[in-house]
């Protein structure tokens, strides 16, 4: 056997590579994403500091301002829809119905097709259809574009959700059924009081998953309505990450600092939120 400092070594030749991938590829763009949001650039080598102006910018675009609460509304209403879709169809798939291994598989495909990929699939589908219907497109209509979202992330997510919560109706102790008959619990009671509190762990990491996938949504934004339609100055349907994309790659030459700032900002919102989340669900969480 290896003596303990000769361990030591061998584990830091092993935690090493990744340690530096890890350096490398996230900790040293972060910190430097958050440098540039001080700064008037056009190339990271020829960079101005401008202090806290490109953040003042940003608070004071409206474009900004509209996709925040677009995608604000995005994310609860798609939290609350994948997650409630996800759960009905898991608690449905292990009542020991016949094909249920073949409805898993179905169910979780989507979510193996790339957001571009989706989003225009769904596009020529919701075309089609609505034209069918005579009524207004995606792109010209804010309400279909905001719903075309929402059906194509659900169709997207829900699958992968259902085989989080399928895991976690499984790991629910069978003794906890029977003494909940015993007790005389119906189905109901027992979906209630037992199943959704030893749930919890589940329902934790699914709400977190979702909350931040919808959040960080563009490719299918981009593909699917590209934040069309565009009324007033605004683009009625253009999400956060987009937004940033599209002023960061904007044709001012203070445009790429303020997308900067507009990308802390996020990030920012949606550590902030997703924390409040696990903050708030784990205090649910019992042990078996």
């Amino acid at each position: 056997m290896f003596k303990k400092p000769r361990r030591k070594i061998y584990a830091l030749i092993f935690v090493l590579p990744t340690f530096a991938a890890f350096i490398i590829g996230f900790i040293y763009p972060f910190v430097k994403g958050i440098e540039l949001s001080f700064c008037k650039f056009q190339l990271i080598s020829q960079t101005e500091f401008v202090g806290i102006n490109n953040y003042i910018e940003a608070f004071q675009d409206e474009s900004f301002k509209s996709s925040f609460f677009f995608t604000l509304w995005f994310v609860i209403v798609s939290v609350i829809l994948i997650n409630l879709i996800a759960f009905f169809v898991a608690y449905a798939l292990t009542l020991g119905i016949r094909g249920s291994n073949v409805f898993r598989t179905v169910f979780f495909l989507p979510n193996l097709v790339g957001g571009i990929i989706l989003g225009y699939i769904w596009h020529q589908i919701f075309d089609a259809i609505l034209r069918n219907m005579d009524m207004p497109s995606l792109v010209t209509n804010t309400s279909m574009g905001f719903w075309g979202l929402i059906i194509l992330m659900c169709w997207q997510q829900a699958g992968y959700m259902m085989i989080i919560y399928i895991a976690g109706f499984q790991s629910v102790p069978a003794d906890l059924y029977e003494a909940a008959k015993i007790d005389g619990a119906n189905k109901r009671q027992m979906l209630t009081n037992v199943t959704l509190p030893m749930m919890m762990p589940s329902i934790t990491i699914c709400t977190f998953l979702t909350l931040t996938n919808s959040f960080k949504l563009f490719d299918q934004n981009l593909a699917l309505t590209a934040g069309k339609p565009y009324v007033d100055g605004i683009w009625q349907t253009r999400m956060m990450a987009l937004n940033i994309y599209e002023v960061f790659y904007g044709e001012s030459s203070t445009a790429k600092g303020v997308g900067q700032a507009e990308g802390v900002i996020f990030f920012l919102i949606v550590v902030v939120i997703a924390l409040a989340q696990l903050y708030l669900t784990r205090r649910r969480e019992v042990q078996a």
